[in-house]
């Protein structure tokens, strides 16, 4: 960084490439599941450092606005849903009942008298275009108010078997960056997996696995699982897997066994600089995950919370600011995630198609 520059300074697009510094916007994000949602309720969330309020009317639009009143800045998902005399819903903030549409635009201020003509509607709280898709509800977090969505919300293969079979929800102490990357991480299983059912101490081995690029990102084209990956026997048969990663933080196992299919997806949904959520949602209509529920819900959380503890081990060395060594093909997924990221700035600075950096290759590793 330049002498006398700060990240404050640079213009957000800039940041968002910068591993561990801001986030890529024009992008869709999960921010909950559409069950959640209830009809005539609102709930808060942050996101990319921004405060949201996301309600659902009773007419079953769900719709998200910055949750902060401009008159004195109450979250607007304290407050309620008022239907007029005409039927139209609004949010009234719980302070002063100021009432707003889901566009953001004010429909009423109950304070002003008959006489006190005010022209309301230009009073606007920011919205945030949401899309609901496959039982989730994604915002589009644009670069600026204005920024409206030029892609569709990303949709799954492997979305079967009805309602979600598991859903663990958990915050990592890290910027998304470096949640990411430990994720799609594939060196680490032996270390930090280690259990009876999945991988035991001397049982690493030699692994190579053709990548290709896909949309936004890219995936370990389909393969029989590892040996050593001792929990794929509970489904039986010959089960194939391909591993996928798209931006800005999607990564999914969709497994095939015949006719059967496993979906395990993890969406991962930045908090704020420091924080980021995560979320895991398995769907599938393999027998296993009716007979063998609540062992297979165990194994993910299991998981999950290890992988977070090496999130807050590694914080104790990140406060230091190191050099990070990266290998090339153990560590390649990390740095095409890199050039993904500095490829979807650039292209939305300079408002062009996105060319996906990502060739295919084979990479080896031992795990």
């Amino acid at each position: 960084m330049p002498d006398g520059e700060t990240p404050a300074a640079r213009p957000e697009s800039a940041i968002g490439a910068r591993f561990g510094q801001g986030f890529l916007t024009d992008a869709w994000y999960l921010a909950a599941l559409s069950g959640d949602l209830k009809p005539g309720k609102l709930s808060h969330v942050e996101m990319l450092g921004e405060p949201v309020m996301l309600g659902r009317s009773r007419g079953g639009e769900v719709f998200a606005l910055r949750d902060v009143c401009p008159h004195r800045a109450a979250p607007l998902s304290a407050g309620r849903f008022h239907r007029d005399a005409a039927g139209v819903e609004t949010v009234a903030c719980p302070y002063h009942g100021w009432r707003f549409r889901a566009d953001g635009a004010c429909a009423a201020i109950p304070s002003l008298t008959a006489d006190q003509a005010m022209e309301t509607e230009r009073i606007r709280v920011r919205r945030y275009p949401v899309a609901e898709s496959q039982g989730m509800a994604f915002v589009w977090m644009g670069s600026s108010p204005a920024s409206e969505p030029d892609h569709p919300p990303p949709s799954f293969p492997g979305v079967v078997g009805g309602a979600p079979k598991l859903v663990d929800r958990m915050v990592f102490e890290a910027h998304i960056d470096q949640a990411v990357v430990g994720l799609m991480d594939p060196a680490h299983g032996p270390y930090v997996h280690r259990q009876w059912w999945w991988r035991t101490a001397g049982s690493e081995h030699d692994k190579e696995k053709r990548f290709e690029p896909r949309e936004q990102g890219f995936a370990m084209v389909r393969h029989a699982p590892s040996k050593n990956s001792r929990a794929y026997a509970l489904l039986g048969g010959q089960p194939l897997t391909e591993i996928t990663f798209r931006l800005p933080g999607l990564r999914w196992e969709h497994v095939v066994v015949g006719r059967r299919q496993v979906l395990s997806l993890t969406c991962l949904t930045p908090i704020d600089e420091r924080r980021t959520q995560v979320t895991q949602i398995a769907w599938s209509d393999h027998p296993a995950f009716t007979l063998l529920k609540p062992v297979i819900g165990a194994m993910a959380r299991t998981f999950l919370r290890q992988d977070a503890e090496m999130v807050d081990l590694q914080n104790q060395g990140l406060k230091h600011d190191p050099s990070l060594l990266w290998l090339d093909d153990a560590d390649r997924q990390a740095k095409w995630y890199q050039a993904l990221k500095r490829e979807w700035v650039a292209s939305r600075r300079e408002a062009r198609a996105f060319v996906n950096p990502v060739e295919p290759a084979t990479l080896r590793w031992r795990s």
